[in-house]
């Protein structure tokens, strides 16, 4: 009797697979008519062109533009250390950075 309880329990379990397995496709399959059928055209539309404000010919116009940028770092603008001098540390300047921390040595390799 085991042996048939097993296999009726068995039997379950493959009913239920197959179930929810063509229940899947069901959905897929579904899904995928559902996308064929949509308009498979689709249209940008850009936007309408900028119409001038009224009058825009005789006021002035505005600031000159900036010029492009060259990658380049500003000259004009100089670089801070790291590292305050220490004229600048005693009137309380604080280093950006952290001390370094201490060289950690090995000892050497052993050639073989």
């Amino acid at each position: 009797m085991p042996a048939d309880d097993r296999q009726r329990q068995y039997r379950r379990d493959m009913l239920a697979a197959s179930t929810l397995i063509a229940a899947g496709l069901v959905v897929s399959v579904l899904s995928m008519t559902k996308i064929m059928a949509g308009d498979s055209v689709h249209i940008a539309q850009a936007t309408p062109p900028t119409q001038s404000t009224p009058g825009a010919e005789t006021k002035p116009s505005g600031p000159p533009p900036e010029p492009p940028a060259t990658g380049q770092r500003p000259s004009d603008i100089p670089p801070q250390p790291a590292r305050p001098d220490p004229d600048a540390q005693k009137q309380g300047a604080q280093p950006a950075l952290p001390p370094a921390p201490a060289e950690k040595t090995a000892p050497p390799i052993r050639e073989k």
